[in-house]
């Protein structure tokens, strides 16, 4: 894939933001923060609330277009329809074709060559695959709609597309560059993952600013500075098959499901409490004969109370907020399952999957413009999030390549995965203002 950009000296970015920051947080404010916003910030507001619900009804199209992870025309069409209102802004767009890594591909697109280069992440895909029983949007008041995605993160994207929407109404997108990266598999990701996100990978090299446009926490007043990276494991535990009137015995052992116990009993004693780390087992498959799908992660278990267990599978995941400790706490848990109990044995393999994004001088810098710009709009303050609320998501492979990087930017509500998902329509247009003035701060301030 190629940019029509290359990376943008990284100095430049932090010598312009100091300047903006130093002129908005002083007492000798400039004119613009003194009257809130500048005349052409003014028109972004004016473009954006008049398209309120045209954006609504783009959303309601979009969530109608079935796109569970697995439902790659699905993914297809969605991605589509964006192309389709990129386009006309003046972007470039592409498909990137999945079959590498086993999933339907992703939409990009690109527009510019100077300014600051902007990286927008969003996802098409959702959790509802087509023998969902939640399949369409529902405007339920003025403010509230739910549908499958609607704010994880359909909702998020149609911030996205309003924000360079508004952004072109004044001609702003050409003092600045920007990729789109709208991911296909975000909730099920395809394998292998390095390949299946080498593109956004490739994009964020590219680039000097990540945003992306998931639910966050779900509070409108915060944004996603760091996340926790996603690690899967696995524990398989084998024991001596036998008659049970034999376990413990020297001959016979504990069997693997007492090994299986051991272990996930000795991860709680030594390793809970530690701040910003989680290990959660979520599955547990044990007896004489053992079948589990990864892929779809079910399986099946067949055993006896009167036999000694001979196999069994734990599998779960691992949160950490950076590489160093991740990889302290696999050190932990490989002491600990290398600790056999009699007759039994045992092995742990780990999976890395979506980096740490830490927390990073230049996102808070990147936060304190956000928060300016809502204030100046006439909203909120905006703060940092919890971490620990916040999932794993895209704009951790992108964070570590990039100066500054903020998430949580889309719209809010509750509910994400399940059927009851709903969107708080007002957050759209306070949401797209932020992000608008925010891009439109940032690249005034550029230096050329």
């Amino acid at each position: 894939m190629r940019f029509l950009s290359a990376r943008f000296a990284r100095s430049k970015l932090i010598t312009a933001i100091n300047i903006f920051l130093l002129m908005a947080f002083t007492r000798d404010l400039s004119a613009q923060t003194q009257s809130g916003l500048s005349q052409e910030e003014q028109q972004l507001v004016s473009s954006i609330e008049s398209r309120v619900e045209d954006a609504i009804s783009f959303l309601e199209k979009i969530v109608n277009i079935n796109s569970g992870s697995m439902n790659f025309e699905g993914v297809k069409a969605v991605g589509a329809a964006f192309a389709e209102e990129l386009e006309p802004l003046g972007f470039k767009t592409w498909w990137v074709d999945g079959a590498a890594f086993g999933r339907a591909g992703h939409l990009f697109a690109t527009r510019g060559n100077t300014g600051p280069h902007f990286l927008l992440i969003g996802h098409l895909d959702t959790v509802f695959e087509l023998d969902s029983s939640f399949q369409k949007f529902t405007r339920l008041n003025v403010n509230q709609a739910e549908g499958p995605g609607v704010i994880d993160m359909k909702g998020g994207d149609v911030v996205l597309l309003e924000v360079v929407r508004a952004l072109h109404s004044v001609g702003a997108l050409d003092q600045m560059t920007i990729t789109i990266s709208l991911i296909g598999d975000e909730e099920s990701s395809g394998d292998p993952l390095e390949v299946g996100r080498a593109s956004l990978v490739e994009a964020a090299d590219a680039a000097d600013i990540a945003l992306a446009f998931e639910p966050g926490d779900g509070d409108p007043q915060t944004a996603v500075l760091a996340r926790r990276g996603f690690t899967g494991w696995e524990v398989h535990a084998t024991g001596i098959r036998g008659h049970s009137s034999a376990v413990f015995s020297s001959e016979m052992g504990y069997g693997s499901i007492y090994e299986a116990a051991r272990i996930l009993t000795r991860f709680q004693e030594k390793l809970t409490g530690q701040e910003l780390l989680t290990f959660n087992p979520g599955l547990i498959l044990g007896g004489t004969t053992v079948e589990f799908d990864e892929e779809n992660d079910r399986g099946s278990a067949i055993g006896k109370t009167n036999v000694i267990s001979e196999k069994t599978i734990v599998t779960g995941d691992l949160r950490t907020i950076s590489p160093q400790k991740r990889e302290q706490v696999k050190a932990s848990m490989r002491a600990i399952v290398a600790d056999h109990l009699p007759g039994t044995g045992a092995e742990i393999i780990f999976r890395d999957s979506y980096p740490p994004m830490g927390m990073t001088e230049g996102n808070e810098r990147l936060l304190a413009i956000l928060s300016k710009a809502s204030t100046d709009a006439g909203y909120e303050p905006v703060r940092a999030g919890n971490p620990a609320e916040a999932g794993a998501a895209d704009i951790s492979f992108a964070a570590g390549r990039v100066e500054m990087a903020l998430d949580g930017l889309g719209m809010t509500g509750e509910g994400t995965h399940t059927t009851t998902e709903w969107a708080d329509l007002s957050t759209l247009p306070m949401q797209t203002i932020r992000v608008a003035i925010l891009m439109h701060r940032i690249s005034s301030t550029w230096q050329k």
